[in-house]
């Protein structure tokens, strides 16, 4: 009957396991991403070396589409594991109201699905081909597997091809086929559990059912947690890699036009009635939607300046072309090696494998040739573009900002006419206020009117009378007064 308050160290073990639960599948999300970059590169490996000179040239192709597979299968299982995980560590930590309890289910379970369903693009759009080392000192894992690099024209297209895949393959299986399979297959279980029941009891069986017993076969509503977080993430490949697949918002239009019509046909035939629950906004989506969106500005700003040729082509165009076109750019990025300065054992087994000798082999970067004192470090040309690229993003971010906040400024959050309404109401309100207190005050001189002349009539009165009549003039003054 008691009401306990917890206290730190009642909530301290919950919250240690919040910490460590969410850390631990983040690196679990990580390790497997890790496990897909091994397989790309082991597979690479061995296709180069067993596939015939004509399958060579699809390697590239094979493993990209072979690894994009693998990522959108991980993602679809991770993300019904992260949900059920993420319940639970909100049910340990004992959130005081309903509203709290949602608000850190939703923080954890975005956090999660966010990290799982993005971070093989990340990979690809930053990390890949960054940290591969130069000829003759080349990066490896596990002192075999040298890292991965980018095809010759860029990690663009790779992207586009990933991001394509994961966004088109995850709204297609896990938002479409499970929103309709799993309510009907969980439907038909619990419907044939009831029969077995009442198997039994034959009269039982063969009776009318009542509506809500018919109601009883369909799958509890769950809440609109699981559909706005479809809507998030989809906003979040839309938004932000939309540099490098400008198609995003086109299949996200097309796949919420077939979301509407099947989460209508969920809502009324699989579904039991949901119930109607008064709420003031969207709660903590809006803050999650301003975060990507604000997320959105500085990621395709990097996509645009770090992923893409986009500034190293305005740079050689500006800086270094003799006649102001782009005539010499590949020839400008590549950089020049020695086969020479290859360690032991790393330089080719057949140096005639083109039909003659090769002295000098050419590169993508941007170091100084074999000739120079300081052979092979880091070109001014590099620190160049650099520079460039980062005075990009700074530039692109700010005024990105700048003309989503004056967008802001102009259209007002309220529509012209509907604040006019709210202005008539108001002004109707008060006005109603007003007539019930004039109302009010007229009563009320009404009221001391009367008792000015009863007043004056018991004045009036002969004391022979008011002593004979002394409780009527008592009276006079007694009679209630209410407003």
């Amino acid at each position: 009957t008691d009401k306990e308050k917890l206290t730190w160290k009642d909530r301290f073990p919950a919250y240690l396991t919040n910490f460590v639960g969410i850390i631990f599948m983040v690196g679990l999300t990580f390790a497997i991403v890790f496990g897909v970059i091994i397989y790309r590169i082991s597979t690479a490996a061995a296709l180069a070396i067993s596939s015939t000179p004509s399958g060579r040239s699809s390697v590239r192709v094979t493993v990209t589409a072979t690894a994009v597979i693998i990522n959108l299968v991980v993602i679809i299982i991770l993300d019904e594991v992260y949900g059920c995980i993420a319940r639970w560590l909100t049910q340990i930590e004992v959130p005081k109201t309903d509203k709290n309890f949602e608000e850190r289910l939703i923080f954890k379970a975005f956090l999660l699905k966010f990290v799982n369903a993005y971070t093989p693009i990340f990979y690809v759009a930053f990390f890949k081909g960054r940290f591969v080392g130069r000829p003759g000192d080349y990066v490896y894992i596990f002192h075999s597997f040298r890292m991965e690099e980018c095809a010759p024209g860029g990690c663009l297209m790779e992207l586009c091809i990933q991001l394509s895949i994961i966004m088109l393959g995850k709204q297609l299986i896990q938002n479409n086929l499970f929103e309709i399979g799993i309510p009907k297959m969980k439907k038909f279980i619990r419907y044939m559990k009831l029969k077995r029941r009442r198997s039994l009891d034959h009269e039982e069986h063969m009776k009318k059912k009542q509506r809500y017993e018919v109601d009883y076969n369909l799958e509890p509503f769950a809440g609109l947690t699981p559909e706005y977080m479809e809507m998030i993430i989809q906003f979040g490949f839309v938004t932000l890699f939309v540099a490098s697949f400008p198609l995003a918002p086109l299949f996200a239009l097309l796949n919420n036009i077939i979301e509407i019509r099947l989460d209508a046909k969920k809502f009324v035939t699989e579904l039991r009635r949901p119930v109607a629950v008064r709420a003031k906004d969207i709660g903590i989506w809006y803050n999650i939607l301003r975060g990507i969106g604000k997320l959105a500005v500085i990621i395709n700003a990097f996509v645009i300046s770090f992923t893409s040729d986009f500034i190293p082509r305005l740079v050689y165009l500006y800086m270094y072309s003799e006649n102001g076109t782009m005539h010499g750019f590949v020839n400008h990025t590549l950089s020049s090696f020695n086969v020479s300065d290859f360690q032991a054992g790393t330089a080719p087994n057949d140096p005639m494998d083109l039909g003659y000798e090769v002295q000098i082999c050419r590169y993508k970067d941007y170091r100084e040739p074999p000739w120079s004192e300081n052979k092979y470090d880091i070109s001014k040309d590099f620190w160049a573009v650099l520079a460039a690229r980062l005075a990009f993003v700074i530039v692109f971010q700010n005024l990105v900002m700048f003309m989503s906040d004056f967008v802001d400024w102009i259209i007002p959050d309220i529509p012209k006419d509907i604040s006019q309404q709210i202005h008539k109401e108001k002004v109707l309100m008060v006005e109603v206020f007003m007539r019930e207190e004039q109302g009010k005050l007229q009563m009320l001189e009404t009221w001391k009117d009367k008792d000015k002349k009863k007043g004056e009539n018991c004045n009036n009165h002969s004391p022979r009378l008011s002593r004979s009549h002394s409780g009527s003039l008592s009276s006079c003054h007694s009679y209630p007064l209410d407003v």
